[in-house]
C-alpha cells in the first residue's frame, strides 16, 4: 500500500459488501453495516467509475446494456468485485462462531480495512476480544468513517495501527491488551496476494511462535494459475491489473502443497481447505444471478498443533 494513503482495496471491498447487502438476493453474506462506512458520494463515485469502465471489463456487456447503467453496475459487482469479499467473509465468520464453542477468546483481523464484525455482533462483547490490525492511514480513515456514521467503538474492539507487511510487531498488540496465553484466531483475508512468499512465511511464523495449541488462522490465497488463468470474462487477469493500478500489486501465488508446507513450518496443520470448486458449491450454488466463485482463489483454516 502507498505510504500514508488509505487502502483502495479496503474501500472497494466495503463497496462490494454494501452493494450486496442492499441489492442482491439471496444473501451470501449480509453486511448491513458496510453502507454506513461509505458516504453516499463515495458510493455514487465508485458506481459511476465502474459503469464508465465497463468496456475494460467486458465490451459485449458494454454494448448490450449501453442504456442501462444499473444493469452494468450489477454485472461488474457480481462478476468482478463481490464474489471473493462475500464468500471469504461468510467462511471466516462461520469459523469464528464454531471456534467460540471450542473456547476461542481472541479474534485478530489482519488487514482489517473497513471490517464490521464487531459492530454486527454486540452479543459477543463479554465473550470475545477483537483486534483490528491495519496500516495507520487505513485505520485513521476508518475511524473518521465511524465518527461520520455515528458508530461507537465497542468495548471489546481494539484498533492496532501496524504495517505488519514489514514484520509483525507483537508489542503493539500486547499494548492493546492481547493475551498470548489464550486461544486465538487470526484472519488473513485479502492480504496474502500482496505479500511475497517469504513475507507470508515470516508473518505466519511470527504470529504463532508463542501461542497455545488450538489457536488458528483463516486465510485466502491465489493458486499457481494466478498469472495465466483469465477466468470468466477475463476477470482474474483484470483483478491483477486493477490491483497494480491501485498501487497494491499482487506478488505471490501458491500451489496447495506449497501453502501446506509453509503452514507446517509454522507449526500448523490444515484443518480445512476449500478449492474454487468447493467455494462455488458451498456459497454460490443454485443462484440465478452472475455471482460465482473466483477461479484461482482458495480458503484455508489451519490450526496450531
Amino acid at each position: 500500500m502507498k505510504q500514508n494513503k488509505s487502502s483502495v482495496t479496503a474501500l472497494v471491498s466495503a463497496f462490494a459488501r454494501a452493494y450486496h447487502s442492499q441489492y442482491d438476493s439471496p444473501k451470501i453474506f449480509n453486511d448491513d453495516v458496510a453502507p454506513k462506512l461509505i458516504t453516499p458520494q463515495e458510493f455514487a463515485d465508485i458506481s459511476r467509475n465502474m459503469v464508465q469502465g465497463i468496456a475494460f471489463f467486458n465490451p459485449e456487456i458494454a454494448e448490450r446494456y449501453q442504456d442501462d447503467p444499473d444493469a452494468i453496475l450489477r454485472w461488474i459487482t457480481q462478476v468482478q468485485l463481490s464474489p471473493t469479499p462475500l464468500a471469504r467473509a461468510a467462511y471466516c465468520e462461520a469459523i469464528v462462531q464454531h471456534e467460540l464453542e471450542l473456547g476461542l477468546k481472541q479474534y485478530v483481523i489482519l488487514g482489517a480495512g473497513l471490517d464490521t464484525f464487531a459492530y454486527r455482533h454486540p452479543e459477543l462483547r463479554e465473550q470475545l476480544e477483537i483486534f483490528e490490525v491495519d496500516a495507520p492511514a487505513t485505520q485513521a480513515f476508518k475511524q473518521q468513517r465511524l465518527s461520520d456514521g455515528q458508530l461507537a467503538v465497542p468495548g471489546n474492539l481494539h484498533m492496532v495501527p501496524m504495517d505488519f507487511t514489514g514484520g509483525f510487531a507483537y508489542p503493539s498488540l500486547l499494548a492493546q491488551g492481547f493475551d498470548p496465553e489464550v486461544k486465538t484466531l487470526f484472519s488473513l483475508l485479502g492480504v496474502s496476494y500482496y505479500l511475497t512468499k517469504e513475507e507470508n512465511a515470516h508473518l505466519i511464523s511470527a504470529l504463532f511462535a508463542n501461542l497455545p495449541a488450538g489457536s488458528s488462522i483463516v486465510l485466502d490465497y491465489a493458486d499457481e494459475r494466478l498469472w495465466e488463468e483469465q477466468g470468466l470474462s477475463g476477470r482474474v487477469g483484470k483483478m491483477v491489473q486493477l490491483a497494480a493500478a491501485g498501487g497494491e500489486p499482487m506478488q505471490s501465488c501458491f500451489a496447495y502443497a506449497e501453502m501446506e508446507q509453509l503452514l507446517a513450518e509454522a507449526g500448523l496443520l490444515v484443518y480445512e481447505h476449500l478449492s474454487p470448486e468447493a467455494i462455488q458449491e458451498r456459497f454460490f450454488g443454485n443462484r440465478s444471478d452472475d455471482l460465482a466463485a473466483f477461479e484461482t482463489i482458495h480458503y484455508i483454516h489451519a490450526v496450531k498443533r
